[in-house]
């Protein structure tokens, strides 16, 4: 059995998706870009601070499936640009024990919604 976890403190979908799906004790969230909640608009201009709103709507939804960034065991990178990667790999760091760290790949792609810079999605486990 699936259960829906949408947070008004994360993006809401811009598509017929969902923000994640627990399925048991897996979580599934769907990859965040850097949309500001509050606003609805997108923060723009620094790979770093959008970086940062991906990780923080990660955050969100990790909150309120009742978990953490601990929980995580799998990410998926997405970027425009690999000569980037340093910058992202920079705060994406700060959300986890390098010792602890699940598990990842970094992909550049050719585009992303909505032309931004970087996407994130993650697998939890409770």
């Amino acid at each position: 059995m699936k259960k829906i976890i949408n947070t008004e403190n994360a993006p809401a979908p811009i598509g017929p998706y969902n923000q994640a799906v627990l399925s048991g004790n897996t979580l599934y969230i769907s990859g965040q870009i850097p949309i500001d909640p509050k606003t609805g608009k997108l923060v723009e201009g620094d790979i770093a601070k959008e970086t940062m709103q991906c990780m923080e709507n990660l955050k969100a939804i990790l909150t309120e499936a009742g978990m953490t960034f601990e929980n995580v065991v799998k990410s998926s990178i997405f970027i425009s640009d690999m000569n980037r990667f340093s910058e992202i790999n920079t705060v994406y760091s700060d959300y986890f024990d390098a010792d602890t760290a699940p598990a990842r790949e970094t992909v550049e792609v050719a585009n992303l919604p909505k032309f931004v810079n970087v996407e994130i999605s993650m697998i939890a486990v409770a």
